[in-house]
Formats: C-alpha cells, structure tokens, sequence
C-alpha cells in the first residue's frame, strides 16, 4: 500500500471516529450556555488565525485552545464541539496564495472533533464531576485528551504520507505545544474559578493574554529556526538583506 493510501485510509478511520464521538457527544448534550457560548465562539475563531510555525514539523498551531478548553468545561459538548469545528476551519482555510487541500481540512476538523468531543465527555462525567462544577481533575483530563488527541494523530498522518517514525515525531511536536497546553489549562482554571462572577466577560479578558503569548512563540520560534539553519544559508540570508 502506497503513502497516498495509506493517507486516505488513516483520514477515512479519523472521520468515522470523528462521527461516532461527535454524535454520541451530542446525544448526552445538557443544557446550551447561548451568550458564553457565542463569545468563545467568537474569540475561539479570532485566535484561530493567530498561528505560529512549528520549527523542524510541516505544521503549525494557533492559540486559541484556551477557548476549546473553556468550551469543553463551560458549555455543552454540542456547543464545544460546533466551536472546535468552526474555529479550525477557520484556522485552516488557506490564504489567497495558498491552494484549498481538501484531505487536510477533513483531517483537521476530523482530529479537532474527536479530541473536543472526547474531552468533553470525560470532563463532564459522573466519575470526574463535582458539585462546584468546577473540577481540578476533569480540567487535567480533558487538557491530557485534546494533547493526545490532537498530537498522536497528527505524528501518525506525518508519518503514514512521508514514511517516517512516528514515536519520534510525535516526541518533537509534545516538546514544542506541551508547554503551551499547560499555561492554557492554567487559564482556563482561572476562567473556571472566577467565571460565576464575571461571566461571559471574562472569556474577553482573556484575549489579550493569548495575543502576548502568540507574540512570544512567534518570537521564540522565529529565533529558534535561525538557530537551526545551516551557517551558509544563515551568511547568505544576512548578505542578501
């Protein structure tokens, strides 16, 4: 079996994953959160443009998971799931020079789908529930799910089109986002603990904290992919500026 098979099977198995979590979510749904809703829907998909390049990885990520994992704690898993979808079609249309790829995009909403609609069942289930809603160990399960969930896949999909291992470039790309699902689980606590009294206006306070942290792993990034030229491309870069 060819890469291009290989790609088109690993996408068709993701979709049909994507369709069984999504509908079963959906079926066991509570009750909708309209106004919260609408408001992380809204910063979720302003974020989702707000992308970074992973250095040494054909990939890139946006910094809107604060949102999704607000969506997955605060909102219904039917809510939670229609925002991970329109935020990462979003994130993933392509620009005016960039082609369409059909076979990325359902990959894409196809990984963004299962993962939020898996986290949100583990969230929200009997055995991780509390009755201040709030739950530390809901929180750290649903993060370590959309982590796993949005990681594994995209190594394996790496790894079944060019050839290559996956364990070692699932490793990379753990290295490079873990810390930033930390620091996004750390303000969804805080947006989980103060929320009951600021409401829906808190999820707006948190939109220039994650245009900072954009800033900084462009920064980052950016210093870091200079690290990791070659010096004769490096003095050929510096002589043609």
């Amino acid at each position: 079996m060819n890469h291009t098979r290989r790609t088109k099977t690993f996408i068709g198995a993701m979709m049909l994953a994507a369709a069984i979590t999504a509908s079963y979510a959906t079926f066991v749904s509570h009750a909708p959160h309209t106004y919260l809703a609408i408001a992380v829907l809204v910063l979720a998909v302003v974020t989702s443009r707000m992308k970074v390049k992973l250095p040494g990885i054909n990939g890139n990520m946006s910094v809107n998971l604060p949102f999704l994992l607000t969506a997955v704690a605060s909102l219904s898993a039917a809510e939670a799931l229609l925002i991970a979808f329109v935020s990462t079609a979003t994130q993933c249309w392509p620009r005016k020079e960039t082609k369409f790829n059909p076979q990325q995009m359902a990959f894409n909403l196809s990984m963004m789908v299962f993962a939020s609609g898996l986290a949100s069942l583990i969230f929200h289930a009997s055995w991780t529930s509390t009755q201040s809603g709030f739950s530390p160990l809901g929180l750290t399960l649903a993060t370590t799910t959309l982590f796993l969930g949005q990681t594994a896949p995209v190594a394996a999909i790496i790894a079944v089109s060019e050839g290559k291992a996956a364990g070692q470039i699932w490793l990379s790309l753990a290295q490079l986002s873990f810390p930033y699902y930390v620091v996004s689980a750390g303000i969804s606590t805080m947006v989980q603990s103060v929320g009951s009294h600021m409401g829906w206006g808190l999820a707006l306070a948190v939109f220039p904290v994650m245009y900072v942290i954009h800033r900084s792993y462009r920064l980052y990034f950016g210093r870091m992919v200079e690290a990791l030229r070659p010096p004769v491309m490096a003095r050929a870069a510096g002589a043609g500026a």
